[in-house]
């Protein structure tokens, strides 16, 4: 967004490269704290990239309020995972400390997912889809047998863009729970995108348009824990064990291997009610 991209270039070193498909050359533009450094043509990809250098790095004051590498980097990571699971058509790559971090190829959503979070990821989902006058959905849930105890994993998307949401974050669940399938403290991964009819949703709700509002609510929870306890059945997938359960209610081990006995009945024959 251009407003963005001024905003960036008045606190930062900024390298813009962009070509268009038609035309054989490209334009490098260089930005300091706002200043046009230089513009001039370039041979260059078709496309746009941006180079952000020294954040900062002439607002000290504001410099001081950054977090510890790790922090920062993790922030980014964040950010990055979610534009690279939102576009899974598209190529990105992370680059850090001369590193590179991701390489991820265009493919399809599935693929998106095992390149972010690893090949091990491939045999935890389950696939997820519906399709109504009012909602399109697809994407992926996790088998509860790999759903973690901290959150972070979980990925809702309406009309590409990354938002959260309690209230739907309840209704994916209230699908694991009415299935039993989890125990309590425990937060299965989800990415799912949610296609809706733009003028059915509000995205000015928060500054980071991070939150929207739907004009029902209801409706949408309701077919959201539907089909992801239709997509949980239809794969059979199993409940998991719950390990908090008491054992005083085991069988104890001394009688697992015995016979039933047959229960003796006394009776008194001479017992008269006269």
């Amino acid at each position: 967004r251009g407003e963005a991209m001024a905003t960036v270039a008045a606190i930062a070193q900024v390298e813009l490269k962009t070509r268009r498909h038609a035309d054989e050359l490209g334009t490098r533009v260089l930005m300091e704290g706002s200043a046009l450094k230089s513009q001039e043509p370039c041979q260059t990809a078709p496309g746009t990239s941006i180079a952000v250098k020294n954040l900062f790095y002439n607002v000290p004051a504001r410099r001081n309020f950054l977090k510890s590498n790790s922090v920062e980097m993790r922030h980014i990571l964040d950010e990055f995972q979610r534009l690279a699971l939102a576009h899974p058509d598209l190529f990105f790559s992370l680059h850090h400390n001369d590193s590179e971090t991701y390489h991820l190829m265009p493919g399809n959503f599935r693929q998106r997912i095992v390149g972010v979070f690893g090949k091990s990821f491939n045999q935890r989902l389950v696939p997820v889809s519906e399709d109504t006058d009012i909602l399109k959905m697809s994407g992926f849930v996790g088998k509860p047998e790999f759903a973690k105890k901290s959150r972070g994993d979980q990925f809702f998307f309406v009309n590409r863009r990354y938002i959260k949401s309690g209230y739907l974050h309840h209704a994916v669940m209230a699908a694991y729970e009415e299935l039993k399938l989890l125990p309590k403290g425990v937060h299965p991964f989800y990415a799912l995108f949610l296609t809706i009819d733009p003028s059915r949703i509000d995205v000015n709700v928060h500054p980071t348009k991070q939150e929207i509002k739907f004009d029902d609510e209801h409706a949408l929870y309701a077919m959201l824990r539907s089909a992801i306890k239709h997509s949980l059945g239809q794969f059979s997938v199993a409940p998991v064990l719950d390990f908090d359960r008491d054992a005083n209610l085991d069988t104890p081990y001394e009688y697992k291997n015995r016979q039933a006995q047959v229960p003796k009945i006394e009776v008194d024959r001479s017992f008269n009610l006269t």
